[in-house]
């Protein structure tokens, strides 16, 4: 069962749930909380390689090498072309306790015009910390100007039965925790 509006509000006000900066009053909706977009992406360097190498035996799978940054100055636009990826990252930073998980939704009205949000990586786990990163794919038939600081997508809470005895900072393999930008793949680390 996911929180109300109310029942956020009163997580956030105990500490329990913690998103900063603090968003605006009015991007909270009945039962989530817009996120804001940051200015930091990350893309494919074209042409880089011939291919991605899934195999465990692959020495960089998709490692840090096969991506390169890119930071928004104020004003500027991300554009985002039909059939790219790319990785962004939420204004917002959050931390969930142990014993609440996230769900990370996209904005219809985005969805509306191509834009999704997140590929698969919709759960926030309980215990995680730090600013989400966003998988961004454009399967319309234009280009989209993504702004920074426009609200990207929404996050919904759900207790959990009781808390987690392996909260995401504590997990064994926790390869994103405390991120501040958008992180590469770290399948390789499995």
């Amino acid at each position: 069962m996911k929180l109300s509006d109310v029942h956020i509000l009163e997580k956030i006000t105990a500490g329990e749930i913690i998103i900063s900066p603090e968003v605006p009053e009015d991007h909270i909706g009945s039962f989530s909380i817009d996120l804001r977009l940051g200015n930091h992406f990350r893309v494919f360097k074209p042409r880089e390689y011939p291919f991605i190498d899934l195999s465990h035996d692959s020495l960089f799978a998709m490692s840090d090498e096969l991506m390169e940054d890119v930071i928004l100055t104020p004003n500027q636009a991300f554009y985002l072309h039909p059939g790219e990826l790319a990785l962004g990252i939420t204004l917002e930073s959050v931390r969930l306790p142990p014993h609440i998980a996230g769900w990370l939704d996209g904005r219809s009205s985005l969805a509306r015009l191509g834009l999704m949000v997140h590929i698969t990586a919709h759960t926030i786990d309980p215990g995680w910390e730090g600013q989400i990163t966003l998988e961004f794919v454009n399967v319309g038939r234009l280009p989209l100007a993504l702004q920074p600081g426009m609200r990207i997508c929404a996050i919904s809470f759900e207790p959990l039965s009781g808390p987690s005895s392996k909260p995401y900072w504590q997990k064994k393999g926790a390869k994103y925790c405390h991120q501040h930008s958008p992180l590469s793949s770290r399948i390789e680390k499995d």
